[in-house]
């Protein structure tokens, strides 16, 4: 399992984690919600029947008076009691700036409607009144307050997800910047020596050939080390010829991969020149013709297209190989992911680094088909 993969799966086990605590709390407040809907509604059943009871007058003083605490007591509940044709006897919890207009109150009504069934008062055998209720203040914020609850703790985990990642990333950065020139350090001493050595090989021996090759390899070398120091600090970049740095890498790479991989150069013009890195812009290009002999499994092609628009160049790089799945288009830039098992899964994410931050560019996977292929697209400025 690669890093990626193993920072996408603790990912999810948060993600899942959020989302029981979520569904737990919805759960739990919808639950004491109802209890708190069948409460209201017997209060309301209580508040129905002392109407009743105060309008027959059938008690003694002191029993009305109880019944008259009963409404009284009513501080939550919203009622409102009408007959047969609507007509308004009784109303309480309303808002008391609204009530004597009779457009909310006709609104507050309809809304009770819709909420419940009346609940009958039986004045006499022929004559009923009704009481509507609603949800009391404190029932209704119960209702959205989990809503509310969420909102806040997914407001706090985004606001804390972007301030840790911003955290991370300039550790990261500051990371991969001092391995960088660290790296860069200690290549140079064994360079130093080895520049030696072939200077003491060239007086003795008699092989040109290999004393050329060597040579070739220590500059490689030389580069690799100046690619590194230039990590983390913004490279200064030069008019250069864009057709001469790609032939420059691809040629490399030809020397030192399988004659079954082809390599095909396609340049309309001799000479393109814009704002480049070459040393770092060769990287970017080696990392990505890498990937594609990968991809072709040793036997396949690999083409490289630039086409000068007018304010950008395009550089496209194919190959014939296994493809990429569309859900992977973005993953495969990302730090730690591959798909090779000894692979670091830097290449790609390091080449989007020199491209975009340092050239102020855009790559991205112009398109892909799995078994048939991708292309790799570079965007570069002209100016």
């Amino acid at each position: 399992m690669n890093i990626y993969t193993r920072k996408l799966r603790w990912k999810f086990f948060l993600l899942v984690a959020a989302i029981a605590i979520g569904v737990s709390s919805l759960w739990y407040t919808n639950k004491l919600v109802r209890k708190l809907s069948i409460e209201e509604h017997k209060r309301a059943e209580l508040l129905a029947e002392a109407q009743n009871r105060i309008v027959n007058a059938e008690m003694s003083d002191q029993n009305l008076d109880f019944f008259v605490q009963v409404i009284q007591n009513n501080e939550t509940v919203p009622v409102i009691v009408v007959d047969s044709l609507d007509n308004i006897y009784f109303m309480r919890n309303l808002d008391s700036a609204k009530m004597n207009n009779p457009r909310y109150v006709s609104k507050k009504l309809k809304q009770m409607k819709a909420y419940s069934e009346p609940i009958i008062i039986n004045l006499s055998p022929n004559e009923k009144q009704y009481l509507y209720y609603s949800k009391s203040t404190i029932l209704t914020k119960l209702t959205y307050y989990p809503f509310v609850q969420l909102g806040i703790i997914l407001l706090f985990i985004l606001v804390a997800y972007f301030a840790f990642s911003s955290s991370r990333k300039a550790e990261q950065n500051q990371v991969w910047v001092g391995l960088s020139k660290e790296t860069a350090h200690q290549l140079g001493t064994p360079i130093s020596s080895l520049l030696a050595w072939l200077e003491m090989m060239k007086l003795k021996s008699n092989d040109p050939d290999l004393l050329t090759e060597l040579e070739k390899d220590i500059k490689r070398l030389e580069k690799i080390t100046e690619r590194f120091s230039k990590i983390g600090s913004k490279p200064i970049l030069k008019k250069d010829n864009l057709i001469n740095v790609i032939s420059t890498a691809v040629n490399y790479l030809k020397s030192r991969t399988s004659e079954n991989v082809k390599f095909n150069l396609h340049f309309s013009i001799d000479e393109l020149f814009l704002p480049l890195n070459a040393s770092l812009f060769e990287w970017v290009i080696e990392n990505i013709c890498k990937n594609a002999v990968d991809a072709v499994n040793g036997k396949g092609v690999v083409d490289i297209n630039v086409t000068d628009h007018n304010q950008v160049v395009y550089v496209d790089v194919s190959d014939t190989g296994k493809g990429i799945s569309k859900s992977k288009f973005k993953t495969i830039f990302k730090p730690g992911y591959t798909t090779k098992e000894r692979g670091w899964g830097l290449g790609l994410s390091l080449a989007k680094r020199i491209i975009e931050e340092y050239h102020d560019g855009k790559i991205f996977v112009h398109q892909s088909e799995i078994g048939k292929g991708t292309v790799l697209r570079i965007v570069l400025n002209k100016q």
